[in-house]
């Protein structure tokens, strides 16, 4: 770390499943405890059906809120027909960070093995807003948080992070 002051950023949770209530969703509580254990600030937490078209709808209107500043998803993102928070996640993204599936594997390779080529987790920018999807188990949720979002967002984090690069997520709208 450096002597960076840290910058809580606003970040919304959305759990993807056809089951799970507030009550019982384990992986978007355990997101919901790290994020807020390392003083950033829950700006929304939802929980809708393995649909596509609704999760799109849902990130894309964080993307749209200037309270929202990172979405970070659970479930949706394996191989079965009604996984396709992947899908509606690259509807949304304006870019990819095509680096933080690769990262996330490895990290899940350590723990899981070679099953860790089943996950789909991915990560982009849309309209100044990060979008990481994770997969619906709360290890999962753990090793992403732990591993990678701790650090890339927290402004301490050096040699470089996701925070002190927020204000420039939007330039090229600033030039037409």
């Amino acid at each position: 770390m450096s002597d960076r002051q840290f910058i809580p950023i606003r970040i919304a949770v959305l759990t993807v499943s056809d089951t799970r209530t507030l009550e019982d969703d384990k992986s978007g509580q355990t997101l919901v405890d790290r994020l807020t254990g390392d003083n950033h600030i829950l700006a929304d937490r939802k929980i809708l059906p393995d649909e596509r078209f609704m999760i799109a709808d849902q990130l894309q209107a964080w993307c749209d809120d200037p309270e929202v500043d990172a979405v970070i998803s659970t479930g949706g993102t394996g191989l079965t027909g009604r996984d396709v928070t992947v899908e509606a996640h690259r509807d949304v993204y304006e870019k990819e960070i095509d680096a933080f599936s690769t990262y996330f594997t490895m990290i899940s390779a350590d723990k899981i093995g070679t099953s860790a080529i089943q996950s789909r987790a991915c990560g982009g920018v849309a309209n100044g807003t990060y979008l990481f999807a994770l997969p619906g188990s709360p290890g999962a949720c753990k090793d992403g948080w732990d591993g990678i979002l701790r650090y890339q967002l927290d402004y301490r984090h050096m040699p470089c992070n996701f925070v002190e690069i927020m204000p420039r997520l939007t330039e090229d709208q600033r030039r037409k």
